[in-house]
C-alpha cells in the first residue's frame, strides 16, 4: 500500500496521508514519504499550493508508537522536526483539510499549515501527556503563538480533545465546513490560492512567519527587500494591466526584465 497519495489539479497538489487502518498514524516509511514530497512540492514550480489531508475519514492520529522503530529516539525525532521545517518553510500557501481525529504530532502538522479547514466532526487532542510524552513536531514553536501561553499550556498539560468548533473559538482552525461541502470547499480554496502571484504569496507567508519573533525595524526591513523582489516579477505590472483592463490578473511569477540594447538576452 503507498502510504502518502499525491494528485496535481490546476496547480494544487494534494497530498493524503494513506494508512486509514491506523487513523493515518505515521510510521518511520510515512515520515521519509511526507519529507521527500514536501521537499519535491518546494522545488516544483508548476505546484502553487498544496493541501495536505488523511484518507479513511481522519486526518492523523500522531506518531505511530506500535510502529516497531527501533531506533535511537534522537533519530526518531530528527525525521518529525525536518518535516516540520520543510512545512513551516515551505514557499507556497498550504492547507490541513481535517475529517476525523488530529492528534499528536498529527495536530501539529495541521498546525503546520498556513490555513486549516475542518469538519464539525474533527476532533483535536494535544495528546502526549497522556503517552508519557512531550509535544513534538513543532507543537511548543505554533500553541503559544496561536493561543498563547495559558492556553497553550492547558492544551498541552491536560492533552483534552477538543471539537471543531472549540478550535475555531482558540484560532486553531480557520475555517468549519459541514462534511458534504469540504471537498468543494479546499477545492475552491486551492484554486483561489494557486492562482495569486506565487513570489508575492511566498514572501508574504515568510514575511508573517518571521514577524513572530523579530522587531518592527527588522520587519520594515525584510518588507523592503520583499517589494523588491515583487517588483523584480512581472505579476506587478500584470495587476496595474488587469486592474486597467477591468480583468483578473494572471500571475506567473516569471523574472520581469526591461529591454536593454546593451543586454542580448534582453
Amino acid at each position: 500500500m503507498t502510504v502518502l497519495l499525491s494528485s496535481d489539479a490546476g496547480g494544487v497538489r494534494t497530498l493524503t496521508l494513506n494508512r486509514p487502518h491506523r487513523r493515518n498514524a505515521v510510521d518511520p516509511e510515512l515520515w521519509e514519504a511526507l519529507r521527500e514530497a514536501l521537499a519535491a512540492a518546494a522545488r516544483d514550480r508548476a505546484v502553487r499550493a498544496l493541501v495536505l489531508t488523511g484518507a479513511g475519514g481522519a486526518f492523523c492520529s500522531g506518531a505511530d508508537l506500535r510502529a516497531g522503530d527501533r531506533r535511537h529516539p534522537l533519530d526518531k525525532v530528527r525525521d518529525l522536526n525536518e518535516v516540520a521545517v520543510l512545512l513551516h518553510e515551505l514557499p507556497l500557501p498550504t492547507v490541513a483539510k481535517v475529517t476525523g481525529v488530529a492528534v499528536g504530532a498529527g495536530w501539529n502538522l495541521a498546525l503546520g499549515c498556513d490555513l486549516v479547514v475542518a469538519t464539525p466532526e474533527a476532533r483535536f487532542s494535544q495528546i502526549f501527556a497522556r503517552r508519557g510524552l512531550s509535544p513534538d513536531c513543532g507543537g511548543t514553536w505554533l500553541l503559544p503563538r496561536l493561543v498563547g501561553l495559558q492556553q497553550a499550556k492547558r492544551l498541552a498539560l491536560l492533552a483534552e480533545m477538543i471539537d471543531a468548533e472549540e478550535a475555531r473559538s482558540l484560532n486553531l482552525v480557520t475555517w468549519v465546513v459541514a462534511a458534504e461541502r469540504i471537498d468543494d470547499f479546499v477545492t475552491d480554496l486551492g484554486e483561489r490560492l494557486a492562482s495569486g502571484p506565487p513570489v508575492a504569496l511566498a514572501q508574504t507567508k515568510a514575511l508573517l512567519n518571521e514577524a513572530t519573533s523579530s522587531s518592527l525595524y527588522a520587519a520594515l526591513a525584510s518588507e523592503a527587500r520583499a517589494q523588491a523582489a515583487n517588483f523584480a516579477t512581472t505579476d506587478a505590472q500584470e495587476a496595474y494591466a488587469a486592474f486597467a483592463e477591468k480583468r483578473e490578473p494572471h500571475f506567473t511569477g516569471r523574472w520581469y526584465r526591461s529591454p536593454s540594447p546593451e543586454d542580448p538576452h534582453a
